[in-house]
Parts: C-alpha cells; sequence; structure tokens
C-alpha cells in the first residue's frame, strides 16, 4: 500500500526473471539531475521510506524499491546475503535505465549501498548512510536487538504495526537468515573502496549506532563526512523525515567536485 496522497506510483520490473517491486515518483529529472534511490533496512520494505520519499519527490526523481524477498517483491527461494542484495539492486538499475544515482539506506540498506559501490562504481554518483549498521564491537545477535528495542522508544509509533507486518509478510525464517547474514557483512573492509561522496547521518537517540561506530565509519570514507540529527531515533527516514531531507538537500545539490565542508 502507498501512503495516502503520496506522490509515488508502485512499479514493478522483472529482473532475473522474477518481479521486483518499488515506489516511483518525482519530479522529472534535468539532464544534470541524479535520481534518488532509497533503500530499506532489514526485514522491512519500502514503505516505511515514504516520508523521506515524498519529501524528496518534488526535488528530485524517487524510487524506493522492495528488495527480493521483502516488501511486494518476489521471494527466491533462499534468502540473499549482502552481495546478492547489491547485485539484485544493480541488476533492477539496469533494467530501469538507470545508470547512474544518488542512493540513501537505512541501517542494513546502507550496507547493500555500500556493496553496491565498491563493486560497481560507475552506477553510485554519492551516497547517504542513514544509522549505518553493523557496529563492528557489537557484532553478536542479542546486543544487536536488545539495542533495536532499545530504539523503539524513540520511534514514531505508527512504525510499529509497518515494521511487524513487513516482517512476517517476510517470513521469521528469511528474517533471521538475512539478519546472520547482516552480522557476517564486515561494512568496515569495504568502506575505503568508496571513493564518492558520502554523508553519514546519526541520530543523537540512536542506540544501535553509537557516536563512535558513526565517527569510525565517517573516517574510513575517502569523501565522508558526518551529521547528527538531534533527537533522532535509528529511523529517522521515518520518524524526523523533515529534519532528514532538510539535512540532505544541500548535500544533494553540490556539483560534483565540490569540496566538502
Amino acid at each position: 500500500m502507498l501512503r495516502a496522497g503520496s506522490p509515488l506510483v508502485s512499479r514493478w520490473t522483472i529482473v532475473a526473471g522474477q518481479r521486483m517491486h518499488a515506489r516511483v515518483g518525482g519530479a522529472r529529472r534535468l539532464p544534470a539531475d541524479l535520481p534518488v534511490i532509497l533503500v530499506h533496512g532489514l526485514g522491512v520494505s519500502s514503505r516505511y521510506m515514504g516520508p523521506t520519499a515524498d519529501r524528496l519527490a518534488p526535488f528530485y526523481r524517487v524510487y524506493a524499491p522492495d528488495l527480493p524477498g521483502f516488501g511486494r517483491s518476489a521471494r527466491p527461494r533462499q534468502a540473499l546475503d549482502v552481495p546478492g542484495l547489491a547485485d539484485a539492486l544493480h541488476a533492477w538499475l539496469r533494467a530501469n535505465r538507470l545508470e547512474r544515482a544518488a542512493f540513501l539506506g537505512n541501517s542494513m540498506g546502507c550496507q547493500v549501498i555500500v556493496d553496491l559501490a565498491a563493486r560497481y562504481p560507475a552506477v553510485v554518483a554519492r551516497i547517504i548512510l542513514v544509522a549505518p549498521t553493523i557496529d563492528r564491537r557489537a557484532r553478536h545477535p542479542l546486543v544487536q536487538i536488545g539495542r533495536a528495542l532499545w530504539d523503539m522508544r524513540g520511534e514514531r509509533l505508527s512504525l510499529v504495526p509497518i515494521v511487524t507486518r513487513d516482517y512476517l509478510a517476510a517470513g521469521l525464517i528469511r528474517d533471521a537468515v538475512t539478519f546472520h547474514y547482516a552480522l557476517q557483512d564486515r561494512i568496515e573492509d569495504k568502506l575505503p573502496r568508496v571513493r564518492v561522496p558520502a554523508l553519514v547521518i546519526r541520530g543523537a537517540r540512536d542506540p544501535i549506532v553509537p557516536p563512535r561506530w558513526a565517527q569510525e565509519v565517517t573516517g574510513l570514507l575517502p569523501a565522508g563526512r558526518l551529521v547528527v540529527l538531534p533527537g533522532a531515533p535509528h529511523a529517522a527516514n521515518y520518524s524526523r523525515a523533515p529534519q532528514l531531507v532538510a539535512t540532505i538537500l544541500p548535500f544533494l545539490r553540490e556539483p560534483p567536485g565540490a569540496p566538502a565542508p
């Protein structure tokens, strides 16, 4: 389901013989403009990207795909690991003739984007990592689950039914296997290979991404910079979308090669 009044519409694309769903809409691009691709996190779908996508749509062409196995996209027989999800995203880009784009991810979506940028640099112009996981000093399922439960205290209450519905729709086994893949994925080894402009955003109330880890992620990026959103939780793209979009619009509008402030 699309949000009531959303400028986005559903679009299905056949990728490797399976259907991938995406929410698509927004301003028609000028030749120099980049489309913005929003990549969801673990177990959920692009539905919780809606508040950010709707606010970006007046300025950019926006695409929010459901990765294979999640949302309204087809479910492969086996859950895909992070490189597999990045491969599927790359194939989806090619099927939609999107040669180069800016990417915004939340949580595990950041891991997918970083893997994509490291292995398919030609398609990535700049990246925005909102609450990138997984903290390498907390690579344990119980620690991550505990932090996630604590984070819900700061999220909008309306996020709870969205997350619950998406997790159940994907299936608890697929969710658990994908969670295992996320824990095993060493994003810190890939970050130095991502040479495009990168904005790391941490919510000040995000227990999943502590300040030390956000600073480490930023420092490993050759062209990274860090912004802390006051009062924001882990899913700032849903719970603090107005502040998030106000923060990222100047970054998206920077001309190529502009020095980082």
